[in-house]
Protein backbone atom coordinates (compact mmCIF):
# COMPACT_ATOMS: atom_id res chain seq x y z
CA UNK A 1 0.00 0.00 0.00
CA UNK A 2 2.74 2.44 -0.81
CA UNK A 3 0.27 4.93 -2.30
CA UNK A 4 -1.74 4.95 0.94
CA UNK A 5 0.93 7.01 2.72
CA UNK A 6 0.14 9.98 0.44
CA UNK A 7 -3.38 10.15 1.93
CA UNK A 8 -2.21 11.40 5.29
CA UNK A 9 -1.25 14.87 6.42
CA UNK A 10 -0.94 16.42 9.87
CA UNK A 11 -4.46 16.53 11.27
CA UNK A 12 -5.73 13.52 9.30
CA UNK A 13 -8.15 11.28 11.20
CA UNK A 14 -6.94 7.66 11.06
CA UNK A 15 -7.45 4.15 12.35
CA UNK A 16 -4.31 2.48 13.72
CA UNK A 17 -3.89 -1.22 14.61
CA UNK A 18 -4.49 -2.06 18.27
CA UNK A 19 -3.76 -5.43 19.91
CA UNK A 20 -6.69 -5.21 22.35
CA UNK A 21 -9.45 -3.63 20.26
CA UNK A 22 -8.32 -4.41 16.68
CA UNK A 23 -8.39 -0.70 15.73
CA UNK A 24 -7.95 2.56 17.65
CA UNK A 25 -8.97 5.97 16.38
CA UNK A 26 -6.37 8.69 16.26
CA UNK A 27 -5.13 11.88 14.62
CA UNK A 28 -1.85 12.36 12.77
CA UNK A 29 0.35 14.87 14.62
CA UNK A 30 3.59 14.42 12.64
CA UNK A 31 4.95 12.78 9.49
CA UNK A 32 8.35 11.12 9.54
CA UNK A 33 10.51 9.41 6.95
CA UNK A 34 8.95 11.22 4.00
CA UNK A 35 5.46 10.30 5.17
CA UNK A 36 6.21 6.60 5.58
CA UNK A 37 5.90 6.83 9.37
CA UNK A 38 3.13 8.64 11.21
CA UNK A 39 3.06 9.92 14.78
CA UNK A 40 -0.54 9.48 15.87
CA UNK A 41 -2.30 10.84 18.97
CA UNK A 42 -4.68 8.10 20.10
CA UNK A 43 -8.33 8.51 21.01
CA UNK A 44 -10.23 11.54 22.16
CA UNK A 45 -9.07 11.34 25.76
CA UNK A 46 -5.34 11.85 25.25
CA UNK A 47 -4.39 8.17 25.45
CA UNK A 48 -0.87 8.88 24.27
CA UNK A 49 0.94 8.71 20.97
CA UNK A 50 2.34 5.97 18.78
CA UNK A 51 4.60 5.91 15.74
CA UNK A 52 3.23 3.59 13.09
CA UNK A 53 3.88 2.85 9.41
CA UNK A 54 1.49 4.74 7.14
CA UNK A 55 0.80 1.49 5.31
CA UNK A 56 -0.77 0.06 8.49
CA UNK A 57 -3.22 2.96 8.93
CA UNK A 58 -6.59 3.63 7.35
CA UNK A 59 -8.37 6.93 6.84
CA UNK A 60 -11.22 7.69 9.25
CA UNK A 61 -14.27 9.86 8.72
CA UNK A 62 -14.26 13.27 10.41
CA UNK A 63 -17.67 12.67 11.98
CA UNK A 64 -18.69 9.29 13.30
CA UNK A 65 -22.00 8.43 11.68
CA UNK A 66 -24.05 5.26 11.68
CA UNK A 67 -25.22 3.97 8.30
CA UNK A 68 -27.69 1.19 7.58
CA UNK A 69 -25.99 0.26 4.29
CA UNK A 70 -22.22 -0.23 4.49
CA UNK A 71 -21.85 1.01 0.91
CA UNK A 72 -22.70 4.49 2.25
CA UNK A 73 -19.51 4.58 4.34
CA UNK A 74 -17.02 7.16 3.07
CA UNK A 75 -14.20 4.63 3.62
CA UNK A 76 -15.14 1.00 3.06
CA UNK A 77 -12.41 -0.90 4.91
CA UNK A 78 -12.16 -3.22 7.91
CA UNK A 79 -11.93 -0.62 10.69
CA UNK A 80 -14.75 1.47 9.21
CA UNK A 81 -17.05 -1.54 8.86
CA UNK A 82 -16.27 -2.85 12.36
CA UNK A 83 -16.82 0.57 13.92
CA UNK A 84 -20.18 0.96 12.17
CA UNK A 85 -21.27 -2.53 13.26
CA UNK A 86 -20.26 -1.80 16.86
CA UNK A 87 -22.16 1.49 16.87
CA UNK A 88 -25.27 -0.19 15.44
CA UNK A 89 -25.08 -3.07 17.94
CA UNK A 90 -24.75 -0.69 20.91
CA UNK A 91 -27.93 1.06 19.77
CA UNK A 92 -29.76 -2.22 19.06
CA UNK A 93 -29.94 -1.41 15.33
CA UNK A 94 -28.71 -4.80 14.23
CA UNK A 95 -31.03 -5.26 11.25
Amino acid sequence: MGSQQNLFTVGSKVWVPDAADAWEEGEVVALEGGGGQLTVRLGNGGKGQVVVAASECFAREEESSIVDDMVKLAYLHEPGVLHNLMQRYQRNLIY
